[in-house]
């Protein structure tokens, strides 16, 4: 079964030092090459432009940065001015004004104060500009700590910000219900890590009967919840369940990732949903293409015809 096995299996690859330098030797080599399919480019440029190709087709965009785990302060205070830089580059081109951001990028795997102040840095350019900035999940050992990141800065006064939850992880109903008591933002995921049976669900079944749980918390109290699902049984469940509650359209959005099912993105946004495309960028793309493939089988077998028209 394609599930936690093929994940587990990717999620190593990803972590390897060795895979990682041929792919990116050979990945984002030229406009055809394999890994751009998933990724909009290495630069900012790239991304902005990319951004600008969707909005054409009515959709909006949300902007992430590559990275993740950083080792050190200096790559931390790097990666969140890198992130005001972004920001100001958005707002500059005139696209839409919405960032991502993973917390591990700034820092929280060396100490939880060096990435609450990377992110507060980040909040303070995006409130002058006027920018919505969604909080990335990670593994699971990174969730209380992020959220108890947001949670102080949501009470303090940061408002323009939202947070990811997984459904395949056991926790993550009590976190629902947490982030709707705040007001938060959520964008709804099934996640993509390694994580151990006793933090996750291995099995897909149990994974998507938790997302349909959690979809429903959220359309019924949540903050203009983001549905972020390739899966069309997700999506048809979405839609019935907001149906059935007299819910409009508007009321939520559904969201997909960059290069992944344009089919049921342009039939969504035509049938007047809000959607979103999680847009990513950056020379750091591997460790997030890596998880893509272990999502989906049809990630693979588009890799392999690509790598072999390479050739």
């Amino acid at each position: 079964m394609f599930d936690m096995a093929s994940k587990a299996m990717f999620a190593a690859l990803a972590e390897s030092a060795t895979v990682k330098q041929l792919a990116s030797r050979y990945g984002m080599r030229r406009p055809t090459s394999f890994a751009r399919r998933f990724i909009a480019g290495e630069t900012v440029a790239e991304a902005i432009e990319a951004a600008r190709a969707l909005e054409r087709s009515g959709l909006t965009v949300t902007l992430d940065l590559l990275g993740e785990g950083v080792a050190s302060t200096d790559a931390a205070a790097a990666a969140t001015r890198a992130y005001g830089d972004l920001i100001q580059a958005v707002a500059s081109a005139g696209v839409t004004r919405n960032i991502s951001v993973k917390l591990t990028q700034l820092g929280l795997a060396i100490d939880r104060a060096t990435s609450f102040d990377n992110l507060r840095r980040i909040l303070d350019v995006a409130a002058a500009a006027e920018c919505f900035v969604r909080v990335d999940m990670e593994q699971a050992v990174y969730v209380e700590p992020t959220l108890g990141i947001v949670e102080t800065l949501w009470k303090i006064g940061y408002r323009q910000m939202g947070v990811v939850i997984q459904s395949y992880l056991r926790r993550s109903p009590d976190d629902v219900r947490r982030m709707i008591a705040l007001g938060v933002r959520v964008r709804l995921v099934k996640g993509a890590y390694r994580e151990s049976r006793d933090v996750a669900f291995p099995l897909k079944a149990e994974v998507d009967h938790a997302f349909v749980d959690l979809m429903r918390l959220l359309l019924a109290g949540g903050a203009y919840p983001a549905i972020a699902t390739h899966d069309p049984a997700m999506i048809a469940a979405t839609r019935e369940f907001a149906e059935s509650k007299g819910l409009a359209k508007n009321a939520f959005e559904f969201q997909m990732l960059f290069g992944i099912r344009r089919d049921l993105q342009a039939s969504l946004s035509g049938a007047g949903y809000p959607f979103r495309v999680y847009v990513p960028f950056g020379t750091e793309w591997f460790p997030y293409f890596m998880r893509r493939l272990g999502e989906r089988p049809a990630n693979v077998g588009f890799v392999v015809r690509s790598v072999v028209r390479e050739k």
